[in-house]
C-alpha cells in the first residue's frame, strides 16, 4: 500500500532508497554498514528493500591510481567497471552478517524505455525480490553514453519505484532535509511538506557539485521526487545519516505527498 504518510514508511511493503556518490565513497564509505544495517532491519520485517547506490565511479577511481575523477568518458566507463565490482562487494560483506544477499542490477534509461527490456528488468527484480535478495540498482556506466543516460540517480530512483510498484522511495542526501533556498543563505527555512499539486516556483533549489566525485543537488532531488509522487509514490528525502530513522517513520525531512 502506498505510503500516505512518513509514519507508513514503518509499515511500507516495498521501499526503494536511493544514496549519492558523496555519502558512501571515499571517506564516506564508513557509511555502508550503516547504511546496510538500517536497510537490513526493514528487510527483516518483511519488507522488499530495493537500494539504488551511485559510486562505482568514485570507488573505482583508486585502484586506477587517478587523483580526481576522470573527465573522458573511456576512462570514466574504465573506472566504473573497477569500482562496481567493488561496490557491491563492500555492500556484500556488511549485508553477510545479516545473512542477506545482494543482487546487481545495472540499467540504462534505454533498458526502462524499451517495452521488452523494461519488461525483463521488472522480471528479475520481482523475483530477485521474492526470494529475499537485495536488488542493488546503478546506471550501467560502462555501456551508457550522454544520450541514454538517467542524468542523476535521484531519478534512476524514482524510474526504479515506479517500475516495481513501490510504496515509498527514500532520497538521501547530506542534509536532514530541503529548505526553501540554499541551506547557507540568510532566512532559509526546512520545508516539511511538498503536496502534491504545490507550486514550487518560488522555492530556490540548486544544483551543485557535491564534491569531487559525486554530482547532484536539491533541485535533482525535487524533480525526481515530483516525478515519482505523481505516481502514486510517496517520497522522502532526508539525511543519509538518518536512514535508520527514516525507514522507522520519523518525522524527519521533507516529505513529498503521493498524488491521489
Amino acid at each position: 500500500m502506498t505510503a500516505r504518510s512518513r509514519a507508513d514508511l514503518a509499515t511500507a511493503s516495498r521501499i526503494v532508497v536511493k544514496v549519492g556518490s558523496s555519502s558512501i565513497s571515499g571517506e564516506s564509505s564508513w557509511r555502508i554498514p550503516v547504511l546496510v544495517e538500517a536497510l537490513a532491519a526493514a528487510h527483516a520485517r518483511g519488507a522488499e528493500v530495493v537500494l539504488v547506490s551511485s559510486g562505482a565511479i568514485a570507488t573505482g577511481i583508486p585502484f586506477l591510481q587517478l587523483d580526481a575523477r576522470p573527465t573522458d568518458l573511456a576512462t570514466q566507463q574504465a573506472a566504473a567497471a573497477v569500482g562496481q565490482t567493488m561496490l557491491v562487494y563492500r555492500y556484500q560483506e556488511s549485508l553477510r552478517p545479516f545473512e542477506i544477499v545482494a543482487g546487481q542490477v545495472l540499467l540504462t534509461t534505454g533498458d526502462l524505455e524499451n517495452p521488452t527490456s523494461r519488461s525483463n528488468a521488472r522480471r528479475a527484480m520481482e523475483r530477485l525480490m521474492s526470494l529475499r535478495v537485495l536488488p542493488i540498482v546503478n546506471e550501467n556506466d560502462t555501456v551508457a553514453t550522454q544520450e541514454i543516460r538517467f542524468g542523476d540517480n535521484d531519478r534512476l530512483g524514482a524510474l526504479v519505484a515506479q517500475l516495481i510498484g513501490a510504496d515509498a522511495l527514500i532520497l538521501l542526501s547530506d542534509i536532514e532535509s530541503l529548505y526553501t533556498k540554499p541551506p547557507s543563505d540568510p532566512g532559509a527555512e526546512p520545508i516539511d511538506v511538498i503536496a502534491a499539486d504545490a507550486d514550487l516556483s518560488g522555492l530556490e533549489f540548486g544544483a551543485t557539485v557535491v564534491n569531487s566525485v559525486g554530482t547532484g543537488g536539491a533541485a535533482t532531488k525535487v524533480s525526481a521526487a515530483r516525478l515519482a509522487a505523481a505516481s502514486g509514490i510517496g517520497v522522502l528525502v532526508t539525511s543519509a545519516d538518518l536512514v535508520d530513522k527514516a525507514l522507522a517513520g520519523a518525522e524527519i525531512g521533507t516529505w513529498f505527498e503521493p498524488a491521489v
